[in-house]
């Protein structure tokens, strides 16, 4: 058995990453990551981007398009969480 890799989005737990073979099955622990649940990534970095793409899109309403954000298309970005997560060691 592999070891298993926690996901966290934004200091909160999302779910539990496990090699198996050449991928990485996404085991969510709580909502909003469910829909995640058993999804099979090729790496763990693809994983936790999936994870923080989910909280970001949950936390932000996609016909809102006020504010200093009025140029970017809605979901299209992750902001400093695309940043925090390419950076971690895989």
């Amino acid at each position: 058995m592999t070891e298993p890799f926690v996901v966290e989005v934004w200091g909160k737990p999302a779910g539990v990453v496990l090699r198996e073979g050449n991928a990485f099955r996404f085991h969510a622990i709580t909502q909003p990551f469910f829909v995640l649940d058993g999804a099979q990534f090729t790496t763990l970095g693809h994983a936790r981007l999936a994870a923080a793409r989910l909280e970001f899109d949950r936390g932000h309403d996609p016909g809102d398009h006020g504010g200093a954000d009025h140029n970017r298309e809605a979901g299209r970005s992750l902001g400093r969480a695309s940043h925090w997560a390419s950076n971690l060691p895989l």
